[in-house]
């Protein structure tokens, strides 16, 4: 049974930017039929500052944000005040200033809300513990174990899929470098629960000596205690993916499996960079 909090919140990341880009159509309508008020300019600051955001993660893919998403967030009260301005100088106009808070509120539920995870703490993910055994498979469906990564430092990279932006974003990094990772020794192995062939397409668009591996049915997820519960937006089940997925988690083991660094990050926007990686992996061939 699917806890209510978690439907909410991929109903949430579906529905709030959609309402983004209907408003300011809305706003653009109102332009054209040479209706645009100042309200309606608070209004479209709002809506389009939302719609840049969103869109922005797609175009320009990027593996972080900060947590607070401090030029967006001036944008929409700049917006905010424009439109409480005009309501205060012209009497309350409904139609710019309901949709103006609605999408406020959005965008504050969105940034404490949405983007963070309540509790993240971990008693199987601590430093110094063996990484337990687990089964994964790659893209032909043949079973991996995390055993088979003994011998070698390795950086085990979980990630939501194909369709995430940042995570996508976040995996280009470390891709780049990817030199760097193999005069180390390490094995660089970037896990999902999605469908294999998503992760095929990931296997020919880098063709690097990278290990990439489907964790079916979430089944690593819920033996670490990295699942995301309901943690794709709605509708994109339509594409092959399950309603849950794993929250983003790096975990470096040494070369007897002992975790030496682990990032169970509390917000999906906020991830490590790639050279915390690689100071981790230098100091740990330096002892």
């Amino acid at each position: 049974m699917k806890s209510l909090e978690s439907v909410l919140r991929s109903l949430f990341i579906s529905v709030f930017p959609f309402t983004g880009l209907l408003v300011l159509t809305y706003g653009i309508v109102e332009f054209f039929k040479q209706d645009f008020s100042l309200g309606t300019l608070g209004m479209v600051f709002i809506s389009a500052t939302i719609v840049t955001f969103f869109a922005g993660l797609f175009l320009k893919p990027r593996a972080r944000t900060d947590k607070n998403l401090f030029p967006y967030s001036v944008g929409i009260v700049l917006g905010v005040f424009i439109s409480l301005f005009y309501s205060f100088i012209s009497g309350v106009h409904i139609y710019t200033i309901v949709p103006s808070l609605v999408l406020a509120l959005g965008w504050i539920v969105y940034l404490k809300w949405y983007s963070v995870f309540k509790d993240r703490t971990n008693d199987i993910l601590q430093i110094g513990n063996q990484l337990p055994e687990f089964q994964l498979e790659n893209y032909d469906k043949k079973s991996v174990s995390a055993s088979s990564f003994h011998g070698d430092p390795s950086i085990f990279l979980f990630y939501r899929g194909n369709w995430c932006p940042l995570c996508m974003a976040q995996i280009k990094e470390i891709a780049a470098q990817y030199e760097e990772l193999e005069k180390l020794g390490v094995n660089t192995v970037l896990i999902s629960p999605q469908p294999h062939t998503q992760t095929k397409k990931l296997v020919n668009k880098f063709k690097l000596n990278f290990n990439f591996l489907v964790d079916r049915k979430n089944k690593v997820a819920k033996q670490l205690g990295i699942l995301a519960e309901n943690g794709i937006p709605a509708g994109f089940q339509v594409l092959g993916y399950d309603s849950d997925t794993v929250m983003p988690t790096v975990v470096i083991t040494n070369k007897e499996g002992e975790i030496i660094f682990a990032d169970l990050t509390d917000n999906y926007r906020v991830r490590p960079e790639p050279e915390t990686f690689l100071k981790v992996i230098k100091e740990l061939i330096s002892i």
